[in-house]
């Protein structure tokens, strides 16, 4: 049984194994992400927070997802290059992923039942869901899509003051 986000792998957009082990001490920002969706200009403000606070040992950590209308349909490769060329994306991508239902990666379904959206929902309600985990690699908080990077700032630096 999982006891904090040290414990998953993903593969990255790459394809190579991603120990999230490897992030120990860390504090990490979890987003499920989608190329064609209203809030896919977060992308650079995500990029923005990855910039400004990495040397402080943030990690912002895309899972592109296309259960949501259908807004990444595209190869890892296609949104890889789609990330970068438009929003200069350097933080780390994970291969696409499911967020919900039976086949959600085991990443997700541990978030989500860590920390549960609005009235106790475990379900992802669409793209750019955010997961702040702190250094000890538990959840802190469950952010809406409509929260934007520039909003949770402050809960990232308070978590970055914090100790492992």
């Amino acid at each position: 049984m999982a006891t904090s986000v040290y414990d998953f792998e993903a593969l990255s957009i790459e394809g190579k194994p991603a120990h999230l082990s490897t992030q120990r001490g860390k504090v990490l920002l979890i987003v499920n992400t989608a190329s064609e969706c209203g809030f896919t200009p977060q992308f650079g403000g995500l990029e923005s927070l990855w910039e400004t606070y990495r040397e402080r040992g943030l990690v912002v950590v895309g899972f592109p997802s296309n259960e949501f209308g259908g807004q990444d349909p595209g190869s890892d490769e296609q949104i890889a290059s789609f990330c970068s060329l438009n929003y200069g994306v350097t933080f780390p991508m994970m291969s696409k992923v499911q967020v919900n239902g039976a086949q959600a990666h085991p990443l997700w379904k541990w978030l989500t039942s860590e920390a549960p959206g609005f009235l106790g929902s475990q379900a992802i309600k669409w793209n750019f869901t955010k997961f702040l985990i702190g250094r000890d690699g538990r959840v802190l908080k469950r952010y809406a899509p409509t929260d934007t990077p520039e909003s949770i700032r402050k809960d990232i630096e308070a978590a970055l003051a914090e100790k492992a």
